[in-house]
């Protein structure tokens, strides 16, 4: 049997960190790159991943400066080239180049605020540094703030993505930041027309964390942004689906008028289960016969109702398609929803489950399922 998938083993092995030894002997005279190397693969066994890359720091830090200027200069001296700046999307990074950002909140974070905020900026053209900038933005919010609005306009789209991506209220992984949306909407406002798809995606994920709290602000600001036309009418349609999704599945009636979805048409709807009868690992397969009496453009979502230990219920929303009713005409949608037994963010449990559809945040439709062990 094959061994199971280990990202953390993935990112930091033998071979990435030979070739992170190699980038910081090229750097740093004297180095003794092969000492680090087997002193850092030691530590890994019974590290995690974001462990790992505090034992990856803790090994580096003997063999640089005690005081943060002269260490500040020596790790940028280390770094590897900036990632190609030509290109416009999904260029994060390799994590083994994190380590600078470690070092700038260790060693400058309470008095040489403004060098290790430098760092980061040299840094984050290699490898993101939105985990890093956190702690800045706690301790000295005005400071970084200021910092980053110059950043919004910066020449290297990785530091403009930054602004957003490290600024974000539910940011994945990251420590929380106590900002509230009046500190981070007027960054986002400078970065909502950026080119780069890598920048208007991170706005507009930054928008989706706004809307679970602020959801009026969020239509309001992306009214006044289509108003404006400073970005390009199909990059921020896109980002504005985007931005509402969250919205959008919870049957916003705003979010879903914005975009072009009219909940006050009435919608016929019939939903029909290929088997009543579930194994877990199988899949749910269903067709979908919509009706509407004008031509009508949809978003038709489903979701899952799970039963849980205990009697309880959970529920779970999926997208299955944007499109449009034809006035007079069926449309026929069709969906095989795989199971799984082994997720690891959900576990499956025999009973009773439902499949609701909703078509432009209106229910529509609703059957039960068995779920069967086997």
């Amino acid at each position: 049997m094959a061994e199971p998938f280990s990202l953390k083993d993935h990112l930091f092995n033998a071979e990435t960190i030979g070739e992170l030894a190699e980038e910081y002997a090229a750097g740093l005279p004297g180095f003794d790159a092969a000492r680090f190397q087997q002193e850092t693969l030691a530590g890994f066994p019974e590290r995690g991943l974001m462990e790992r890359l505090d034992w990856i720091a803790d090994c580096l830090e003997p063999h640089l400066a005690p005081d943060f200027p002269t260490m500040a200069e020596q790790v940028e001296a280390m770094m590897p080239p900036p990632l190609d700046p030509t290109l416009r999307d999904d260029d994060f990074g390799r994590f083994i180049h994190a380590v600078p950002g470690i070092l700038a909140v260790r060693h400058g974070l309470e008095d040489h605020r403004a060098r290790a905020l430098d760092l980061i900026h040299a840094a984050t053209r290699r490898f993101s540094m939105e985990f890093y900038i956190r702690p800045f933005l706690n301790r000295w919010p005005e400071e970084t703030l200021v910092r980053l609005a110059g950043w919004a306009g910066d020449d290297n789209y990785h530091v403009r993505r930054l602004v957003s991506e490290g600024t974000r209220p539910r940011l994945p992984w990251a420590r929380a930041v106590t900002l509230t949306s009046d500190q981070t909407l007027p960054l986002l406002e400078k970065l909502h027309a950026d080119q780069t798809r890598y920048v208007t995606r991170s706005v507009a994920n930054h928008l989706n964390d706004i809307a679970k709290k602020e959801p009026d602000r969020v239509v309001s600001g992306l009214r006044d942004w289509a108003r404006a036309a400073q970005q390009q009418p199909k990059e921020l349609a896109w980002m504005t689906r985007h931005a509402l999704r969250t919205l959008i599945k919870q049957g916003d009636e705003a979010a879903l008028d914005l975009l072009g979805y009219r909940r006050d048409v009435p919608v016929t709807a019939r939903l029909e289960l290929e088997a009543g009868r579930v194994p877990i690992g199988g899949a749910l397969s269903f067709s979908l016969q919509l009706e509407a009496p004008q031509d009508l453009p949809v978003m038709v979502d489903y979701r899952l109702r799970f039963v849980r230990p205990g009697g309880k219920e959970a529920e779970k929303v999926f997208k299955l398609k944007a499109t449009q009713i034809d006035a007079g005409q069926k449309l026929t949608l069709r969906k095989s929803h795989k199971l799984k037994g082994d997720a690891t963010t959900f576990t499956l449990h025999p009973g009773v489950h439902g499949i609701i559809v909703q078509v432009n945040g209106v229910d529509v439709a609703h059957t039960d399922f068995m779920l069967t062990s086997g």
